[in-house]
């Protein structure tokens, strides 16, 4: 019987592993199977354009593993029962379930409500394909001098608010941060990031928390009330319950409890990678939710996978965040590199130059999408425990 490997998501971090498992395992003795609720790879790290009113083309995802022999099984995932190692899902075809050996949980995040009043009904977001065309509509119908509000002072808001500025100079754009805007970044950069709000137009209403949110208006403390026909919540990522409901180890954050090697520390068939790790980085920190942390997660619990299944060493990959990347609209960015602290560092890119750089980035991880099993080897590795390969170390 083949080894099931099912992957729960089809973001940045569960198609590029099940890529990456396509490439290295052996289709003689293991199956690997995609679930994931909507039928289009959505590039998260554009929404904020798409939002804006750009046209962003997606891959449909049965084109992207089209020839791979990875299975497609579009539906939502609804359960994870760990102890009977099956997954719950309901879609097109009605409710089922899909039995596994070893569970890959990559179902990514979204927006964080935080429990402030009025958000669910009344805020935006760009997390999700679905949410930024909600987005969309809602702003293509504003009118010349009608106003947007961005909560959250971290990458996204800062993107949303400086893309939305500069393809809307007739709307007026403003952010709210809970602290100083670009606090974490070095004093060279966050002059430049200064520069660039001035340059655009956007209000920013510095330590402003914001306490409920309102169909034309936010609220922040002691009352002070910030005019918004549209209100843009980016104040952090929350995970899905699914994973703490499931019995699976998980920390406060929701994220699936892993150890270096993005195993499960309660459930050793399953690993997790992207938002819903909870991992310990190089510097002792958790990493990230970020894009950059779903490449080193499933590159690691990639290799992790491949290596028990063929009965090899596990290798262990870096785990090291190297600095953040801020796109300031279409011709401006910042690029800034950080210490093994995650401290910045005096040295910096910003300008034409990082826009270029940031635009490489995402078409680089767009065509890694799109060309899952590239480069595969003509022999891959068969598993040890396979009829046929008992007790020997698989080759490559």
């Amino acid at each position: 019987m083949k080894h099931r490997i099912v992957v729960l998501g089809a973001g940045y971090a569960g198609a590029f592993a099940a890529g990456n498992l396509a490439r290295r395992l052996s289709p003689a003795d293991s199956e690997i199977t995609v679930v994931n609720a909507v039928p289009d790879f959505v590039e998260r790290m554009r929404l904020h354009q798409l939002a804006i009113g750009q046209d962003l083309a997606f891959r449909k995802l049965a084109d992207v593993f089209a020839g791979t022999g990875v299975r497609l099984r579009l539906a939502r995932v609804t359960g994870v029962d760990p102890e009977r190692r099956t997954v719950a899902v309901s879609g097109e075809d009605g409710d089922g379930e899909i039995a596994y050996d070893t569970l890959l949980y990559a179902l990514g995040s979204s927006a964080a409500h935080h429990g402030v009043p009025g958000v669910a009904e009344y805020a935006f977001d760009v997390t999700g394909r679905s949410s930024a065309l909600r987005l969309r509509e809602r702003l293509a119908g504003l009118g010349e001098g009608g106003t947007v509000l961005v909560v959250g002072e971290g990458l996204t808001g800062i993107e949303t608010a400086t893309e939305f500025a500069e393809s809307r100079p007739d709307l007026s754009v403003a952010l709210a941060a809970r602290g100083e805007l670009g606090a974490w970044l070095s004093p060279k950069a966050r002059r430049h990031l200064r520069q660039a709000f001035d340059r655009l137009g956007i209000t920013v209403h510095g330590h402003t928390g914001i306490e409920a949110v309102e169909p034309t208006r936010a609220i922040a403390a002691a009352g002070m009330s910030i005019p918004a026909d549209v209100t843009v919540w980016s104040a952090g990522f929350a995970v899905h319950p699914i994973a703490a409901a499931s019995g699976l180890e998980v920390a406060e954050t929701g994220q699936i409890v892993v150890d270096r090697t993005m195993r499960s520390v309660s459930h050793p068939d399953v690993y997790a990678a992207g938002d819903s790790a909870y991992a310990i980085g190089e510097n002792g920190r958790p990493l990230p939710m970020s894009c950059a942390s779903a490449g080193y997660t499933n590159m690691q619990a990639t290799a992790a996978i491949i290596a028990r299944l063929t009965g090899s060493k596990v290798p262990t990959t870096g785990l090291k965040y190297h600095g953040n990347h801020i796109s300031l609209g279409r011709r401006d960015a910042i690029f800034q590199m950080v210490d093994g602290d995650a401290h910045s560092k005096t040295w910096y890119l910003g300008g034409r130059t990082a826009a270029r750089l940031k635009s490489g980035v995402l078409k680089g991880a767009g065509w890694g999408i799109a060309h899952p099993t590239f480069g595969m080897p003509k022999r891959r590795h068969r598993l040890a425990t396979a009829p046929d390969r008992v007790g020997v170390r698989a080759a490559a």
